[in-house]
């Protein structure tokens, strides 16, 4: 088996949904995914029942870029390696066609501009259906460190409004609660009512305030999703002491932050919810700032 090319792209979870103003806002996570284009079948299984990887090669070859030299499309294959959780609102299906995308680019020597990475992806993700909006701000996120926000109507090329280095990983602990299988696909309608909150989110993130602005997006998601359950884990984790949280993406994770130093508290609210919610399973990370700046709320 031959790997032809190899790319890398990382999770994120929302600062500001998209659906809701049409501005959106995400923070990179060390949550790493590695994606290989390979002359034959993976021998670890590929996780692709939405159809993104097949939709990304189609979007790849509708923009006239090159398959890698003597082979036709039927003969290339996937392989992927991933520590983001699925279908979690944790940006995995961006993650993957970004991750792909370079693995396409590393193997036929094309070198795309990253608002073009951004567009193919969004294209792929559109094609499968698994975007309302063609998370063109969660491919922006799982492609670079820190935190932007993103005009999604806009040309993509013109769409960064802000581009912030991030949270650093020596000063905030990250929790994500996973609650299992997201039961429903909300609209775009069912975001219009609880503009207000998104309001605030937008306003945090315009004050360089992220972990506001992750609490305020959490507190209209969970009322458009009329999540109950996220609604009151939220709460929860801010009578143990939690800095921010909220519901990321369109659910079901749940993002806790804690300052890093606080060890107590942070072990804490894992137990909290190892106790009350036993079926949910829980993952320590941290925020993926920017190298070499120093980044703090």
């Amino acid at each position: 088996m031959a790997v032809l090319g190899k790319g890398n792209a990382h999770g994120a979870c929302s600062l500001l949904h998209a659906a809701a103003l049409g501005y959106g806002a995400n923070i990179a996570l060390d949550l790493p995914i590695t994606v290989r284009l390979l002359d034959r079948p993976s021998k670890r299984e590929v996780h692709d029942n939405d159809g993104v990887l097949k939709a990304l090669l189609q979007a790849w070859i509708e923009a006239g870029h090159p398959l890698p030299e003597g082979y036709q499309a039927e003969e290339l294959h996937w392989g992927v390696v991933s520590k983001i959780p699925r279908k979690q609102g944790l940006k995995s299906s961006a993650a993957t066609c970004i991750a792909g995308l370079r693995a396409l680019c590393a193997a036929t020597d094309v070198e795309l501009e990253p608002y073009e990475l951004v567009s193919l992806a969004a294209q792929a993700q559109m094609a499968s259906g698994v975007s309302l909006t063609g998370s063109i701000d969660d491919a922006w996120a799982c492609m670079e460190p820190g935190w932007k926000l993103v005009d999604v109507q806009a040309p993509i090329d013109q769409g960064v409004l802000m581009d912030e280095p991030g949270l650093a990983a020596d000063d905030w602990a990250v929790l994500l609660v996973l609650r299992g299988a997201r039961e429903i696909m909300p609209t775009l309608e069912d975001f219009a009512p609880q503009v207000t909150a998104f309001q605030q989110a937008l306003a945090a993130l315009q004050e360089r305030k992220p972990l506001v602005a992750l609490t305020w997006n959490g507190r209209g998601t969970v009322a458009a999703l009329k999540d109950i359950e996220g609604r009151k884990m939220a709460n929860d984790s801010f009578m143990n002491s939690a800095r921010a949280a909220g519901v990321s993406g369109s659910g079901p994770a749940l993002v806790i932050v804690v300052p890093q130093p606080s060890g107590p508290t942070l072990e804490r609210i894992k137990a909290w919810y190892s106790t009350r919610f036993p079926q949910a399973e829980l993952i320590e990370t941290s925020f993926l700032p920017k190298e070499d700046e120093d980044a703090s709320e």
